[in-house]
């Protein structure tokens, strides 16, 4: 026998008289089955077959616009960090007075920050971006004004300062170019506006971002302590723990958000699980377990930069270049495993460059900046040939394996950005 279905029955009944105890049932009965097939909507709409199967559905075609990029030449990328360097000697020059007065009040650091802004911010950002098809014009433009300037105030500021903290405020000028210029591009790069030729290349090749990685190795490394020849109280394990732990947490957290997230990640950049904060991490170790002192750590790089090179020209490069990945962890992380090779060795040339530069024969006292300055010229023309005669001789730039001429390349560069 089939059961009545009470809600038909209470829509069927007919009233023979008026009973308001009988109508407001109905009433509140209609409103329940209301609710009840709103509600089962409501919950259909909201069930996982609705929700795309990736947070990140276009993930695939943001992988593929920073993939596959044939990058710059050197002299563009030259052109374009000389830009940035012409904009702070001119925003140094023309308001000196307010950099060395920026701490004493909120008033005169509120004043530093907009000129840093109007100086180097805003113009750096047009000449990356709106600005790029003109990169040249626009270092002759900066280059004109900074001489104008210059020969008006007959004046030089912060970074041409004598005596002892000459060296230091060039060290942290250049620290902070580096921060600021990468800080921009991993901005802007995902942005149509910035040009392509600036973003990494895949295999071959030279860009600015390409720049990003190695000028960080070379800034821990001219910061060193190593490089100051200032030992360490602590055992070399426990230097490396306390030095290493926070870039593994960085690494691991942002594993662990690009997973979850299903955030795109460029596989031949580093590999599939590594990233930059793995590859200093690396660094830090290998430096803390071989230490030698700054004298000779030169040696010891050049020596690893060889042999990693070598290895490279004998087949080590095919497979790094390979899209072929394997199961196990090394096949996964190729590029950023093999790399640290290259890495390893740029660190430890940059702490022989830093301590040859400032550190000689005067761990307490520093250079006049005058020496500096010729030295550092010195070494930007002999690392700029070395990396023409490599890179046309030997194998061309290479970021993703870290050979050997986008070593000399890194150092060449960025001694040329401190010399400016």
């Amino acid at each position: 026998m089939v059961k009545p279905n009470p809600f038909i029955i209470v829509e069927s009944t007919r009233f023979s008289a008026f009973d308001p105890f009988k109508v407001k049932n109905v009433v509140w009965l209609k409103a329940l089955i209301f609710c009840n097939k709103f509600t089962t909507a409501f919950s259909n709409s909201l069930s996982m077959d609705s929700f795309p199967k990736s947070l990140n559905p276009n993930k695939h075609l943001r992988e593929q616009f920073v993939s596959n990029l044939p990058g710059s030449s050197m002299l563009e990328v030259s052109a374009l960090l000389n830009n940035v360097a012409l904009l702070m000697l001119l925003r140094h020059t023309f308001c000196s007075q307010t950099v060395n007065d920026a701490c004493r009040s909120l008033k005169s650091y509120l004043a530093s920050v907009a000129l840093d802004y109007v100086f180097l911010v805003l113009p750096t950002l047009l000449i990356f971006t709106v600005l790029a098809e003109w990169v040249y014009i626009c270092m002759i433009g900066l280059l004109l004004l900074l001489v104008f300037f210059t020969a008006v105030k007959r004046t030089y500021s912060l970074p041409y300062m004598e005596g002892p903290n000459a060296s230091r405020a060039s060290i942290s000028s250049y620290r902070v170019v580096t921060m600021f210029i990468t800080c921009l591009c991993i901005l802007a790069v995902d942005f149509r506006i910035y040009p392509r030729d600036y973003a990494k290349t895949e295999t071959y090749g030279t860009s600015l971002m390409d720049l990003g990685v190695g000028s960080f190795v070379l800034m821990n490394a001219v910061t060193s302590r190593q490089a100051r020849n200032i030992k360490s109280s602590m055992s070399w394990w426990k230097a490396a723990f306390k030095s290493t732990t926070p870039l593994l947490l960085l690494g691991f957290a942002r594993l662990a958000s690009t997973l979850s997230l299903d955030y795109q990640v460029h596989v031949g950049e580093y590999g599939v699980n590594w990233n930059f904060f793995f590859t200093l991490a690396g660094v830090s170790i290998l430096t803390s377990i071989l230490n030698v002192p700054a004298e000779y750590s030169g040696i010891l790089g050049s020596v690893i930069l060889v042999g990693y090179q070598s290895w490279l020209t004998n087949g080590l490069n095919v497979y790094l270049l390979s899209n072929e990945r394997g199961t196990d962890v090394i096949s996964r992380n190729k590029e950023g495993i093999f790399s640290l090779f290259g890495y390893w060795g740029m660190y430890l040339v940059g702490v022989q460059v830093s301590y040859y530069l400032f550190f000689e024969n005067h761990t307490t006292k520093q250079r006049s900046k005058h020496e500096t300055r010729i030295r550092i010229c010195l070494l930007t023309i002999m690392f700029w040939i070395l990396t023409l005669l490599i890179d046309r001789y030997v194998e061309r730039i290479s970021r993703r394996m870290c050979n050997l001429a986008y070593v000399t390349w890194v150092v060449a560069q960025n001694l040329q950005v401190s010399e400016d």
